[in-house]
């Protein structure tokens, strides 16, 4: 007897095992081909990108072969002798021609004319790598010189090092070297030499070297003293009698002023990089790219703003020109494109970390998930929204710096102007998400704009993560708590802080009123957290109400949960935590509200909301 108890277990649980085996399978199959689909689709996409560019150089030509006929037709309207030599046909296909007016559709030629002048503007003159696709996730790392240190070795390696074997298959580190030079300068020179003037090929002008010997001035310095073009040799000298203006003639040598790619620079960079990263780059794993001349616009007559220095206004634009350039090569080649800067550090585990939280919020319309708090830095997109980024950036890379431009492309996408500041905020949370702690940390202390420090830590980096970050519908929340020391109820529905009340009463009410009704199937409330799991919810009920206050098919028990004011009961905390599956019945809900029945002997942290929408 006890050996067929023991034979039909055993039978059990290998029939167990195989169906959870068999499940498994399924389950990781479909998430394989979810995974292949998403990448034939942004494939797809890519070429439809590259034929409706090459639509709009074709365009652009036969615009120009109208114009020719148009000429043709004027030629012939005033010349008989002209008209003769052309059949009645071919008038008649001229006319034709010549009297469409066909609406042209913006491009990006229209904000960047001068791509037009050099078919290659938009190649890297500088690509190294394997050219590895359809990886989850494209880091991107634009670099440019900067006087002190450079921290791109370091940052490299922190990157590369917490990856573990497998994760360096499913990626793609992209290093941009945006460096350029101010062609016409010449910052080296010694005392009572002269400097030759020099033919400058670029735009045909003729510039003179600055002969930068008072140890007081810089290049930088150079630049800002004036604008002159020497056509004669000048010695050098320190005579405490030289009059400004003959200081500032010495100094200078700039028009007109041209950016030009510091080759130099490029290829010692990239020499470096290859030689510590040979491995890494010939594996796929490691990229390098650098833009052609040709992609930069003039950039010396740019309007002053928001109270910036003409120096930084043209290192912020020039800024946002090397993102789009990165964003633009990275979208074809992953699922997720990540901004990384060149002086950052990273978190071990980071990759799955980023990976999982992505695919976590699949179901939602997220458009940025930030993985720090500074900056550009640690900002996810999907490569499909790369398009709409680099397109509004475009638009207004000479007017704000990056981070004000994405924030602009969420007020546009989300904010109703008739509604005030919070519900803004509460829209746009939606579409940026912010993961904590923090993944990155920025330890860069000499900033790529000359003569800036930049002593910016992120303090979420260290911290420990004190409550679970879940993206809710949006809602206005209240509540009649005695908040302690900041730890809001907002912030714990938007996923930035737990909140913290002084002790509940009977009578105190959490709601959450949502902007608009939305289907709910189930909810997690969690109260509590590491540091002080004893201040828990206690006597505390889930209630909701539904959208519609009469006709609901419900069942006589979930109507005998109904109170006076029009909310039904449908769950309560036990043990701190409340969580349950809403009636699909009284769906749409227009607020969820947690009730103090009983007064508390402690105090309340909620480290933990989850409202789950029902997905489609």
């Amino acid at each position: 007897m006890r050996l067929r108890n023991g034979t039909v277990a055993t039978v059990l649980a290998f029939i167990t095992s195989f169906l959870t085996l068999s499940w498994y399978t399924t389950w990781q199959n479909g998430k394989e081909k979810v995974i292949a689909y998403q990448r034939e689709f942004l494939a797809l996409k890519e070429r439809l990108r590259i034929a409706e560019h090459r639509i709009s150089q074709r365009s652009s030509e036969l615009s120009a072969i109208v114009q020719q006929f148009k000429r043709v037709e004027a030629e012939t309207n005033r010349s008989k002798d002209t008209a003769s030599k052309f059949s009645d046909d071919t008038l008649k296909i001229l006319k034709e021609l010549t009297s469409k007016k066909s609406l042209q559709v913006p491009s990006i030629y229209y904000h960047l004319p001068h791509l037009l002048q050099n078919e290659g503007s938009l190649q890297p003159a500088v690509q190294i790598g394997n050219g590895r696709t359809g990886v989850s996730i494209v880091m991107g790392i634009p670099t440019v010189k900067r006087e002190v240190k450079s921290y791109l070795i370091e940052t490299l390696h922190s990157l590369i090092d917490n990856l573990y074997p497998e994760e360096k298959l499913d990626c793609v580190i992209v290093v941009f070297i945006g460096e350029e030079e101010w062609r016409g300068v010449n910052s080296t020179c010694s005392e009572g030499s002269v400097m030759p003037t020099k033919d400058s090929a670029h735009k045909g002008c003729r510039v003179v070297c600055a002969l930068l010997c008072l140890p007081s001035f810089t290049q930088h310095d150079a630049l800002k003293i004036a604008e002159v073009i020497l056509s004669s040799q000048i010695p050098c000298s320190r005579s405490p009698q030289m009059s400004a203006s003959y200081m500032a003639m010495m100094y200078v040598c700039i028009h007109p002023v041209s950016l030009l790619t510091d080759t130099d620079y490029v290829n010692g960079v990239v020499a470096n990089l290859e030689k510590e990263f040979s491995k890494e780059i010939s594996s796929g794993l490691v990229e390098i790219i650098s833009p052609p001349e040709s992609y930069y616009p003039d950039l010396t007559n740019l309007k002053e703003t928001f109270g910036d220095s003409k120096e930084r206004v043209r290192w912020r634009t020039k800024q946002n020109l090397d993102y789009c350039f990165l964003m633009m090569y990275a979208q074809e080649k992953g699922t997720y494109y990540i901004q990384l800067e060149d002086d950052i550090i990273v978190k071990q585990n980071y990759f799955n970390t980023i990976k999982n939280f992505a695919l976590q919020l699949s179901s939602e319309e997220w458009m940025i998930l930030e993985f720090s708090q500074l900056g550009f830095i640690g900002k996810m997109f999907q490569a499909p929204d790369l398009t709409l980024i680099v397109e509004f950036i475009f638009m207004f890379y000479k007017e704000k710096p990056i981070d004000w431009l994405l924030d602009h492309i969420l007020w546009v996408k989300v904010c109703n102007p008739e509604k005030d500041a919070k519900h803004c905020d509460r829209q746009k949370a939606n579409l940026r998400i912010r993961f904590r702690p923090s993944l990155f940390q920025h330890v860069g202390l000499h900033s790529s704009l000359t003569g800036k420090i930049q002593k910016l830590t992120d303090k979420d980096y260290m911290k420990p993560l004190l409550l679970k970050i879940h993206v809710n519908p949006p809602a206005e929340v209240s509540t009649s708590l005695k908040v302690y020391q900041g730890h809001t109820l907002e912030k714990t529905y938007m996923g930035e802080d737990f909140f913290w009340a002084i002790t509940p009463v009977a009578g105190d009410y959490i709601l959450f009123k949502f902007d608009k009704p939305v289907n709910v199937e189930s909810y997690l409330f969690h109260s509590g957290n590491q540091e002080h799991p004893g201040d828990i919810l206690l006597n505390t009920t889930v209630e909701v109400l539904p959208l519609k206050s009469e006709g609901l098919e419900i069942s006589k028990e979930t109507k005998d949960k109904r109170l006076e004011d029009g909310y039904f009961r449908i769950g309560k905390f036990e043990n701190g935590i409340a969580e349950g599956m809403v009636d699909p019945n009284l769906n749409p809900i227009s607020a969820f509200r947690l009730s103090v029945i009983q007064n508390s002997a402690v105090w309340a942290i909620l480290n933990e909301i989850h409202i789950k929408k029902v997905t489609n």
